[in-house]
């Protein structure tokens, strides 16, 4: 709301009713949704019309805002031969995928939204990512895309791979997925979710922490275990502990703008700086006056450190650090050196730690944000040995280059990893007959016709709290059930197999609900299949709901009281399991969904 309210020039909000109460917006993912009880607000407009604002987005030098995505990451491998695209998808390998896996070395993966190069792609390489899979700007990669990397690193690779991921819901949903799909084809994989953002001042637990530029750390210690020859369990366990090692604190002075839009994601008035911003815009803890670099580093860094903040790092004279530095993308290398030297003065003669290791440069952007981030960690001798590790990453260190070769040639996209079916072991499943067959199909084509009778008050409930398109992506998923679903005499869909059906449905939702919902409700039709597979009676429904709310706690983060869908799911469980001994399950169904 704040954002739009300053798009519309009103750059100042006063609460003028002491009943007012603001959800704090830097505590939101950006895949999450805030409140606001408001009852009286006085706002101060600017000068500047929104005609201005609009054209103040930036030029862009590219081909076209559809392909940015595409036309980057060939550009990436065409630059650095050692890196490969795999056709038709927007993933990057190692070239020598094939010798890592023959050595019996752990593979790493790490991805997310595009619009922050060089992460990840351009941290693929020996000695830090084996794969990395892009979204779209600012978007999480879909599941499909994800599972194509993990094939490719994991599969026929007994040492296993481990998945890095930052923490914004898409990215749980999305890489959890995945990774679930991954271990029911037999693949060894693990995931580490990296949230070290400082910014929070008090305890969130439904957001949690974002995951920041601290990631390529983490990445950078992974792949170096894994070049070191060390098991997934070893190098999952320093993953994690690296990540909970650290913290960051970014800062902003000007928006960026993404490819085809038309105007900048946010504002910041030009005598103005926003503390605590996210890598998507996302508001930070406060907009302060514009200071000098030393009191602004001093500011971030205070901050970062300060035990009044739930989410701060702690830190004590003589610790042995690691400091990183990073450019969010529109700040120069004179602004760069000389925040280098003020951070490095600071953490050295005023705090008294011992700075080990220090970067400085263009590690995780927002596009072309001017702005900058300051990560910490405290450094162990893995953690240094690590950090030390060659690797041929072009992000970290140069352009990669293929054994043998001196100059630069584009390579031919690979192959991706084929899947049979013997390969993607299936979940075959009780059968029902053909008559109970056909009531799940009168119940699912009846479902997803009211879902579509509902589309415009579903949307207009979703625009009190969110963005008002719950009921059209709902309708995209139920139009394409319908149209698979097939005639009642001839079915295209396993109603007459419970746990097939469960599969079926959550591909379709997962691919054209798309963003987190598809996700959300891809993992409990995922979930639910397991529950269903080896009997159909009413203990095995109540397992169905069972296993598919788990993963949704697991990787979505949430828990009863959140006000999610959980709540209602786990509600109307409960009143299944209460009922299901003294009512038919049809009438237990039909009580628990009241």
């Amino acid at each position: 709301m704040c954002r739009i309210l300053r798009k519309l020039g009103i750059m100042h909000v006063r609460t003028v009713s002491s009943q007012i109460s603001l959800c704090s917006s830097h505590r939101l993912m950006r895949d999450d949704t805030f409140r606001l009880n408001v009852t009286v607000f006085e706002f101060v407009i600017t000068s500047r019309p929104f005609s201005t604002l609009r054209n103040m987005s930036s030029k862009k030098l590219i081909n076209s805002s559809v392909r940015c995505l595409e036309d980057n990451l060939e550009g990436l491998v065409a630059i650095n031969p050692g890196l490969r695209l795999i056709k038709d998808q927007h993933v990057v390998v190692r070239a020598d995928i094939g010798d890592m896996k023959n050595e019996g070395k752990v593979g790493v993966l790490c991805g997310g939204g595009s619009g922050h190069e060089p992460g990840h792609a351009g941290y693929v390489g020996r000695g830090m990512l084996s794969c990395a899979v892009a979204g779209n700007i600012f978007a999480s990669p879909p599941p499909a895309a994800i599972l194509t990397g993990l094939r490719t690193i994991a599969k026929d690779n007994p040492a296993g791979a481990l998945v890095l991921i930052k923490n914004y819901t898409g990215d749980r949903i999305n890489f959890g997925l995945a990774l679930e799909r991954g271990k029911a084809e037999g693949l060894k994989c693990e995931m580490v979710v990296v949230g070290e953002d400082c910014a929070l001042t008090s305890h969130d637990k439904t957001a949690g922490r974002r995951g920041l530029a601290g990631t390529i750390l983490v990445q950078k210690i992974a792949g170096a275990l894994s070049e070191e020859g060390k098991s997934l369990e070893e190098v999952t366990q320093q993953a994690q502990l690296a990540a909970r090692s650290m913290g960051t604190i970014g800062l902003a002075l000007k928006p960026c703008s993404t490819p085809g839009s038309t105007g900048p994601l946010f504002t910041v008035p030009e005598d103005e700086m926003e503390l605590g911003l996210g890598l998507h815009g996302e508001a930070g803890v406060k907009r302060v006056k514009l200071m000098s670099a030393k009191d602004t580093v001093k500011l971030m860094i205070d901050h970062m450190t300060n035990p009044d903040n739930s989410t701060h790092l702690k830190v004590n004279k003589g610790d042995r650090v690691a400091c990183m530095i990073n450019n969010l993308g529109g700040m120069s290398v004179l602004e760069m050196n000389i925040i280098a030297k003020e951070t490095v003065q600071y953490l050295e003669v005023d705090l008294g730690l011992n700075l080990d290791r220090a970067y400085c440069g263009t590690y995780v952007t927002s596009l072309e944000m001017a702005g900058v981030s300051i990560t910490l960690l405290h450094l162990s001798d893995t953690f240094a040995r690590c950090l030390d590790a060659p690797t041929t990453a072009p992000g970290w260190q140069t352009p990669l280059l293929s054994p043998g070769h001196t100059d630069r040639h584009t390579p031919e996209p690979m192959i991706p990893a084929e899947v049979t079916r013997s390969t993607v072991q299936h979940t075959q499943g009780v059968t029902v007959s053909k008559g109970h067959g056909e009531l799940v199909y009168d119940v699912l084509q009846t479902v997803c016709k009211r879902l579509l009778e509902h589309e415009d008050t579903l949307n207009v409930l979703d625009s009190l709290s969110g963005d008002g398109d719950t009921g059209s992506t709902v309708a995209r998923g139920a139009r394409e059930i319908l149209g698979k679903l097939g005639s009642r005499d001839d079915p295209q869909m396993h109603v007459t197999c419970p746990s097939q059906l469960a599969l079926e449905l959550a591909q379709i939702v997962e691919t054209v609900m798309g963003g987190s919902s598809g996700g959300i409700y891809s993992l409990f039709f995922t979930g639910a299949a397991a529950g269903l597979q080896k009997e159909v009676s009413p203990k095995a429904w109540l397992d169905a709901m069972t296993m598919g709310i788990a993963p949704i706690q697991r990787y979505g983060g949430a828990e009863q009281g959140d006000r999610t869908m959980l709540d209602a799911l786990i509600r109307a469980r409960d009143s299944y399991k209460a009922h299901v001994d003294t009512m038919s399950p049809v009438e237990a169904f039909a009580q628990a969904v009241k």
